[in-house]
């Protein structure tokens, strides 16, 4: 039995219809796209990235970085 707003001849069609399902594409192109973007993330900022990876390197494995800029001191 057909809904109220279902035609026989559009539930027969949506049975018969081969292309793929409408979030299967959705799915893909959000893929695509966040792969996309992490690649153009990279490559905008690959001097950055490449200054980060340098310090990284160039520092003792486990020498803390004081991020502002002042001097500890002790207050005892």
């Amino acid at each position: 039995m057909q809904g109220d707003l279902e035609s026989v001849s559009s539930s027969e069609q949506d049975k018969n219809d081969p292309r793929p399902v409408g979030w299967l594409k959705v799915a893909a192109l959000a893929a695509v796209s966040a792969a996309a973007g992490g690649l153009a993330a990279a490559w905008f900022y690959r001097k950055t990235l490449a200054q980060m990876r340098e310090a990284a390197a160039s520092s003792p494995a486990g020498e803390e970085v004081d991020r502002t800029g002042s001097e500890s001191s002790d207050e005892a």
